[in-house]
């Protein structure tokens, strides 16, 4: 004899087991699917990883490729040289005074070519380096001074005592250094001549140096005396004019 259905409401095909286990398992999914961490942020798609990845794959493309997308010469035209903000224009560096500026430029020369002989003071040592502190040569007539320098000394000086022979400086010189040094011995270690040895100066004495009869030699006192006792050609510069300190140029006018 068969007992009856003890659970009238369920039909008997369904596996309530089977059914218990299948609702369990959806959940798990959907817990899986929708679950967020506790500090409230979800887990992000695999759609969206995928997304990013093509991405990342098609910038790579084309960077590699030399595309002109993240080209500057594609963004900007050629020569282009962008403006300087209001009021940021360049001006340049601040004008000096001829007489400070020829000498900030003597002062590097001096340090390269004279500071080993004469000294960082000018008064040499006595023996074989004489000294340029109250030289009547360093402190007279240009053309005299501007031989000595350029061509060197062999030979008694200006107090009639021989040091040795002096190598020539002149080889490499450019005018501006030549000006710059003249100016820079004549007026600091007590020398107050005043006056500023231009690049023109500085120009002629070099042109004037390449003619002398014994071009390439040193020049001695007696040359001195016969041929260069006399000032460099060119006009003479008021010591207060503004100059660009590079160029050693007049200042343009603001």
């Amino acid at each position: 004899m068969s007992l009856p259905n003890q659970n009238p409401d369920l039909e008997d095909s369904i596996n309530v087991s089977e059914a218990h286990e299948r609702v369990v398992r959806e959940a798990a999914a959907c817990a899986r699917e929708n679950r967020v961490v506790d500090n409230g942020i979800g887990s992000i798609s695999i759609w969206a990883l995928i997304a990013c990845g093509v991405v990342l794959l098609i910038a790579g493309g084309v960077l590699a490729g030399g595309g002109d997308l993240f080209s500057y010469k594609a963004t900007f035209r050629e020569g282009y040289v962008r403006a300087p903000a209001p009021g940021a224009a360049d001006s340049g560096p601040v004008p000096k005074e001829a007489l400070a500026a020829y000498m900030a430029k003597g002062a590097k020369i001096y340090s390269a070519k004279c500071n080993g002989c004469h000294g960082s003071d000018a008064k040499g040592n006595g023996s074989t380096f004489p000294s340029l502190v109250g030289s009547a040569w360093a402190n007279g007539e240009t053309e005299r001074f501007a031989m000595i320098i350029l061509n060197g000394l062999q030979g008694p000086v200006s107090d009639g005592k021989t040091y040795g022979v002096m190598p020539p400086q002149g080889i490499g010189m450019a005018p501006e250094d030549l000006a710059g040094i003249m100016t820079y011995v004549r007026n600091n270690f007590g020398n107050t001549k005043g006056d500023v040895i231009t690049t023109d100066m500085a120009k002629a004495a070099i042109e004037i140096s390449a003619a002398r009869k014994n071009a390439g030699n040193s020049v001695t006192a007696d040359e001195l005396t016969a041929d260069h006792v006399k000032a460099l050609p060119g006009a003479m510069m008021d010591p207060k004019t503004l100059l660009d300190p590079i160029t050693l140029a007049p200042a343009k006018a603001p």
